[in-house]
């Protein structure tokens, strides 16, 4: 049976099963959950041995379990391992849901929920995909499967279970569906990934809030300390002043930035979708270019003093500023940790206190355009969807691709199907039936012309 065929005579169950999925509250960050997640990674074994794998069990780890299962064809031939999660976002602010986000809603050429994205909709296509290929015959390599539940929450357990487990996932490359395109008529394949740096900074002054009018102009200000040392972060070509920061950075070769340059963008468009007149960045790259292959450095939050109603000429004792750095391939982000911290207390007056405490990091990544997989998967992109895919870096991190290459030894290929319409992490969450359809396509595609 051809494929097409199979996903319009078995789509009914398709979306059968990913209800009996979205119907589970899976939401790792809340520990009221937790019942939740077992119970979902115990149905996720149930639609695995109905695909047809070999073996599936839940497997314990330091944090939430983990789902694995495995399909034995032949021990001489490639292995393909599966990633996905099962963990979800918290649905709230719930007022601002259309339907309910535990109850798959199918309207609209959509199906709407929380997960039918990330990643319950896109594990599924995974797994319908494999399916298929089993019931006709047609998989010609062994297949892993290994769904975790804390990737919502920075998969803080993965690592140990990576070395715990490092002869059971044994394999020859990665597949992961959780990232997204350019568009539903622009399929695109994610060849790069930025990594991340995260920390708190806290500086304290006297030793409390002091009247503004009698201690103003002669104790150091906290907030305009905090502020005057992050304004030196980044210099006036948009480029960040840490000593040592760009070591490892690698330029873009001419290829790739002519490879971005064909990317259709919009600039007025986008501009006018985020509401800012201008836009700003690095000194002689593109906008696609700053957010996609080149570092940054953002404040994301920043406090101290009084912020309520009214009036209060206060003097804060102390100001905090939550900040982060997102990294590219080669970046060590423990090392631009260090960076960042030597460079704030480098810069910190005497007159206060300073303390930098990293809260995160994850390594960027980088697919060869020359890896065997890649080719099968821009080969099985171009016939599901009619067209080559467009291979871009995105800007976001997914600290767990770069951690399966340091840990297991092997390259990821990302074939994510997800919009930006599919508001993941949002109400609304949703995810389109026909790039489902073209989705399970594709990937029964890569399995068969890897």
């Amino acid at each position: 049976m051809e494929i097409k065929e199979y996903i319009r005579e078995n789509e009914e169950r398709f979306l059968d099963e990913l209800a009996s999925l979205v119907r589970i509250p899976s939401v790792s960050a809340q520990p009221e959950h937790r019942a939740d997640i077992d119970r979902c990674a115990a149905r996720w074994c149930e639609l695995l041995l109905a695909a047809g794998a070999d073996e599936a069990r839940v497997m314990p780890s330091e944090g939430n379990p983990l789902v694995y299962a495995e399909k034995r064809v032949d021990p001489s031939r490639p292995t393909v391992l599966v990633y996905a999660h099962y963990d979800v976002m918290p649905p709230e602010p719930l007022d601002l849901w259309r339907t309910p986000p535990f109850e798959l809603t199918v309207a609209d050429g959509r199906v709407w929920g929380r997960g039918t994205d990330d990643d319950k909709g896109q594990a599924l296509i995974q797994v319908k995909a494999f399916e298929y290929l089993v019931r006709e015959g047609l998989l010609r390599h062994n297949v892993k499967f290994i769904f975790e539940g804390e990737e919502e929450i920075g998969s803080p357990s993965l690592n140990g279970f990576l070395r715990t487990h490092r002869d059971l996932l044994r394999a020859d490359v990665i597949l992961v569906s959780d990232t997204s395109m350019l568009g539903a008529d622009l399929p695109s394949l994610t060849v790069g990934l930025r990594g991340l740096a995260y920390w708190e900074i806290k500086v304290t002054g006297p030793n409390r809030g002091l009247h503004s009018g009698h201690f103003g102009g002669a104790v150091a200000n906290p907030l305009n300390v905090l502020c005057r040392m992050l304004a030196r972060v980044v210099d006036a070509d948009g480029r960040i002043a840490v000593p040592g920061f760009y070591d490892d950075v690698e330029d873009i070769s001419p290829e790739e930035r002519a490879m971005i340059a064909a990317i259709p963008f919009d600039e007025e468009a986008y501009k006018a979708a985020i509401g800012v007149r201008e836009l700003e960045g690095e000194l002689g790259y593109s906008t696609l270019e700053r957010n996609s292959c080149r570092p940054s450095f953002d404040i994301c939050g920043i406090w101290g003093g009084y912020t309520g109603e009214g009036a209060k000429t206060v003097l804060p004792s102390w100001a905090k500023a939550k900040v982060s750095c997102r990294l590219v391939p080669h970046q060590d982000h423990a090392k631009i940790s260090r960076l960042f911290a030597d460079f704030i207390q480098s810069i910190a007056p005497r007159s206060v206190a300073v303390e930098v405490t990293p809260l995160h990091g994850g390594e960027g990544y980088v697919c060869p355009l020359s890896l065997p997989a890649y080719r099968a998967a821009e080969r099985a992109f171009a016939e599901a969807f009619g067209r080559p895919p467009l291979a871009v870096r995105r800007g976001g991190s997914i600290p767990i691709i770069s951690d399966f290459e340091r840990e297991l030894g092997i390259k990821t290929v990302l074939m994510g199907f997800g919009l930006e319409s599919d508001a993941i992490h949002s109400p609304n969450e949703n995810f389109r039936l026909d790039i489902m359809r073209r989705g399970i396509e594709a990937v029964a595609l890569f399995h068969q012309y890897l």
